[in-house]
């Protein structure tokens, strides 16, 4: 319930972060400044009784994250990739949170098999290991097949773990509610939005069945991928609470001196996993979005092994389009070309000026094109970028947020083997290629012909449909007889001009 409780909840994990020591680290880490750090110690430090101790054998900040629970932890992954905001220190210890918490015994984890495959474990598995990893959401087991000897890896989700989820969403909602009420000002970044889409995303994760056919689709969409392979969902053994897969063998792409010690080309690494997650977005409009060193295996071979389907990002085409021509117009340097886009797509609201939108925007891209990228700053970028989007009113865009979160992790695991790599010159080939067949007189073509599928479909039902709306018109609009048909027109020259979205939304028309 999204009740006044839920102080408690907040105010124990601003206590939970100073018991801990995490509030200085966490505050040190983001270069706070001296208002937010009084602020927080002021809030924090009375309370400090109430905050939880967590393992006192693990650093202050992923101690303080795994005592508050998955939802926090989450959080602590995404900052675990991101070594240019909170630091190569608090990156590393951060990274413990991808893969290494504290796992659930071997025992419960049979039982949880049984109860929910109706099997008998060591029947079907003629071996059955000790948790080999044990993230926020579940852990995973090596085991054999004993019918046929093959090595699988079974994922059980974490006792309790939709109730930890509720319990700190419910958290989430009510401290939104508070942000939006004492500071009006920040409801154009819909909070409450916000933490709608991340409760979606965690109900997916907490259901095993969903990630099986989240697995098999992305395979289905990515099998003819140089250097990416996915392990085989093993449908039989799946259900609710379990997912089984094939092993994949390799080393985590996190794991740099591993790396090195095999031989592998880190900078080849950087640039291929940065191209297939655009690949993926802008290609196919449905990617792996939770891509942390924790679910990226290099195989002996070089092939980038994706684990873990729970966060899969799906983008329709028009929004893939204009996703495109925004990441095309920077790395072509064309600033007022970006601008237009984002005024096109109703991003910016209309009253604004779309040239001093485009020179706070070349204020945004210059730094990156004309500095080596070991000395950006994202952390100041990602600051000026907030402080534009509120001088220019811009909302939070909901549909927007995995693809935009899954950017920042993706690039900061790229640099994390190359630091010296630039997100723009390793972008620039997938999105011209995308522009290429899906902007221009090809895509166009295909579009008057997805257009006129649809028309040929609804063919024999046109005459009976555009006379009923007719007639509902001519009762309502005496006046306005011909608009119907006008409308019907007008939709299909918009199918006509930007595909998929607009066949969707004429079809829903008739």
């Amino acid at each position: 319930m999204r009740g006044p409780h839920n102080i408690l909840r907040l105010i124990r994990t601003g206590a939970t972060l100073e018991r801990t020591g995490a509030m200085g680290v966490v505050l040190d880490a983001f270069d706070a400044p001296k208002p937010l750090r009084m602020a927080a110690r002021l809030l924090g430090w009375p309370f400090k009784w109430l905050g939880y101790n967590g393992d006192p054998t693990t650093p202050a900040a992923p101690r303080a994250l795994t005592a508050l629970g998955p939802a926090y932890i989450k959080f602590g992954q995404v900052l675990s990739t991101r070594p240019d905001v909170v630091g190569d220190t608090m990156a590393a210890q951060l990274r413990v949170l991808q893969d290494k918490l504290p796992p659930f015994s071997v025992t419960e984890a049979k039982a949880m098999v049984e109860s929910e495959l109706g099997i008998d474990v060591d029947s079907v598995f003629s071996e059955f290991s000790e948790p080999v990893a044990a993230a926020s959401i579940a852990q995973v087991h090596k085991a054999k097949l004993a019918q046929t000897g093959e090595t699988v890896a079974v994922k059980v989700l974490r006792p309790n773990i939709e109730k930890d989820f509720r319990k700190d969403i419910d958290a989430f909602y009510f401290a939104a509610g508070m942000i939006e009420g004492l500071s009006p000002s920040s409801r154009r970044l819909r909070p409450k939005d916000v933490i709608t889409h991340f409760e979606g995303v965690v109900k997916g994760e907490l259901d095993l069945r969903l990630e099986s056919a989240a697995a098999s689709e992305y395979a289905a969409n990515t099998k003819n991928d140089p250097g990416f392979q996915l392990p085989e969902v093993k449908w039989e053994l799946s259900g609710r609470r379990v997912m089984t897969l094939g092993w994949a063998e390799g080393l985590p792409l996190g794991d740099n001196a591993a790396l090195d010690a095999a031989g592998h080309d880190r900078v080849a690494l950087s640039e291929r996993v940065l191209q297939l997650f655009l690949q993926h977005a802008l290609r196919d409009g449905y990617f792996h979005a939770d891509m942390h060193q924790g679910n990226l295996k290099v195989a002996p071979n070089g092939d980038i092994i994706a684990l873990d389907f729970g966060i899969m990002g799906h983008i329709d085409e028009y929004t893939r389009r204009v996703y495109a021509e925004i990441l095309y117009g920077f790395i072509r340097r064309d600033y007022k070309r970006v601008a237009e886009v984002h005024f096109e797509a109703g991003y910016v609201p209309e009253d604004r000026d779309v040239d001093e939108f485009a020179r706070a925007l070349r204020a945004v891209g210059e730094p990156i094109f004309g500095m080596d990228a070991t000395r950006i700053s994202m952390g100041r970028l990602l600051s000026y970028l907030f402080e534009v989007t509120e001088r220019f009113g811009m909302e939070t865009r909901t549909e927007l947020i995995l693809l935009q979160r899954t950017m920042v992790v993706v690039e900061g695991v790229a640099r994390s083997l190359n630091p010296k790599m630039n997100i723009w010159n390793v972008a620039q080939p997938i999105v011209e290629d995308y522009i290429k067949t899906s902007i221009g007189p090809r895509a166009f073509a295909k579009d008057l012909g997805k257009t006129a599928m649809v028309l040929a479909r609804f063919g024999p039902r046109l005459p009976g449909l555009v006379e009923q709306v007719l007639i509902a018109q001519a009762q309502t609009q005496p006046e306005a007889k011909s608009h119907p048909l006008r409308t019907a027109i007008l939709w299909t020259l918009v199918g006509a001009l930007i595909g998929g979205g607009a066949v969707a939304a004429f079809e829903a028309f008739f």
